[in-house]
């Protein structure tokens, strides 16, 4: 159930995006500090919301003034930089969290001998590893006042209810456990934050999401359980997947009905992951609302609506024969002209232009021989530069920009589309992800 929040840098503003790169690499420092380096592979993008809560709900003076933030040596994975990170009781109770909540998950590989699972060796390595980590993530949340032992009675009963669900039970008995669970967490960070009334809706949302994290999961896997003959959710209840999917977004609503609630001191952050990225994660399962419905509409033959802005196909005989355009560029097979010449020529637009392309007329860049560009490459892989920051190619020696800013897979599309909570002619607010006027959506719309 990890991996539900997958924020995109374009949906970021640099604000925002700055604070949630401080609880990402403050989750994960806070793990190697209080369990040890392994530990750091329980970072994760849903356990950081723990420690935005706190930091949401903190006065507004304890977070201008930086007391919730530490400045972290290098990272390869920051491109070998420094950076502010998070820190305090927020950032502990997520690493604590976030640590029982991956002892779980390890534990049930082991018990349903999932891949290299199934080999005793590293069962039984696995196992020790999830003593440790439950040992060691009940001693830190103790000292920030939280009782570890919520989350993993709740993975016992998950289990229970797995090999003794009864004939005819609900979907929503299923997922209970993970609701108590993450429920019990979200309602702690008010207590860390010294805001009592915000305990119950927050425990509300918490309990909301952790059914859309069940769901959601059941969702993604059940094609996989179901050639693998392992248990699902869906498939035990008889539940399909577009009772699932009113489940989700219903779930979606009551978090953001909730999060309404809540007394916040910067609610901007808090808004974009639980409010639109939830909503993002059950697109992402099920597609967007009512493209089902269209597609079989289509599939049945309805008549389509003539587009009156479409092209005329090719082979319509009443179509006019195109006119000479005189200022389209000629095709690079044109014989009536010859190809530019020279360094000062005009780059036609069939010449190949940009990062990693030589400009007509200019001399080659110096390459780097095989062996001192291997040496060059592994130096830029292993400060993780080749994926994060820009960089000079190991072989050309042409700047250019990380994998991740030339191969980016986000679907952000317009962040305003169908916003109209502000008026009309609204203009896109980076800092709330919203429309402009209603940081954080105060002003009560449900967009």
């Amino acid at each position: 159930m990890f991996g539900i929040i997958r924020p995109c840098r374009h949906r970021l503003s640099e604000r925002l995006q700055a604070s949630w790169m401080a609880h990402l690499c403050g989750l994960c420092l806070a793990l190697r500090d209080d369990h040890g380096q392994l530990a750091r592979t329980a970072t994760n993008y849903d356990g950081l919301i723990i420690s935005v809560l706190v930091e949401a709900q903190a006065d507004a003076g304890h977070a201008a003034d930086g007391a919730g933030r530490r400045t972290a040596g290098p990272c390869p994975l920051r491109g070998m930089r420094t950076a502010s990170v998070a820190r305090g009781e927020g950032a502990r109770l997520a690493a604590a969290v976030s640590l029982a909540l991956a002892s779980v998950k390890i534990r049930d590989h082991v018990e349903d001998r999932d891949g290299v699972f199934a080999r005793r060796s590293v069962a039984a390595g696995a196992k020790a590893v999830t003593r440790r980590w439950d040992r060691k993530s009940a001693g830190s949340a103790s000292v920030v006042g939280f009782d570890t032992a919520v989350l993993l009675d709740a993975a016992a009963r998950q289990g229970e209810l797995e090999r003794e669900l009864p004939a005819g039970g609900t979907l929503l008995l299923v997922t209970e456990p993970t609701e108590t669970a993450t429920a019990a967490a979200f309602a702690h960070t008010a207590v860390l934050a010294g805001r009592p009334a915000n305990e119950a809706p927050l425990a509300e949302a918490g309990r909301l999401f952790g059914r859309l994290a069940h769901l959601l999961d059941a969702a993604e896997d059940q094609e996989a359980d179901a050639a693998s003959g392992a248990w699902n959710p869906l498939t035990a209840t008889g539940t399909d997947r577009a009772e699932a999917e009113r489940l989700c977004r219903d779930a979606v609503h009551g978090i953001r009905l909730a999060l309404r609630d809540v007394e916040l001191a910067d609610r901007a952050l808090v808004h974009i992951l639980l409010a639109h990225e939830t909503e993002r994660a059950v697109e992402r399962v099920f597609g967007r609302a009512g493209h089902a419905a269209c597609r079989v509409k289509a599939q049945d033959g309805a008549p389509q609506a003539a587009n009156p802005y479409q092209s005329p196909p090719q082979h319509d005989p009443s179509r006019t024969p195109p006119q000479h355009n005189p200022y389209h560029s000629p095709s690079p097979h044109d014989p009536g002209q010859a190809p530019p010449q020279g360094p000062g020529a005009p780059v036609p637009p069939w010449v190949p232009q940009g990062p990693g392309f030589t400009p007509p007329g200019a001399p080659p860049p110096n390459r780097r021989n095989l062996l001192a560009g291997c040496a060059a490459w592994a130096l830029l892989g292993c400060t993780c530069q080749l994926l994060c920051c820009e960089h000079d190619h190991p072989f050309s020696g042409e700047r250019r920009e990380g994998f991740c800013a030339r191969n980016d897979c986000c679907d952000c599309g317009n962040c305003c589309d169908g916003c109209q909570c502000c008026g009309e002619n609204a203009q896109c607010c980076n800092d709330c992800g919203c429309c402009d006027g209603c940081d954080g959506c105060d002003c009560g719309c449900d967009c």
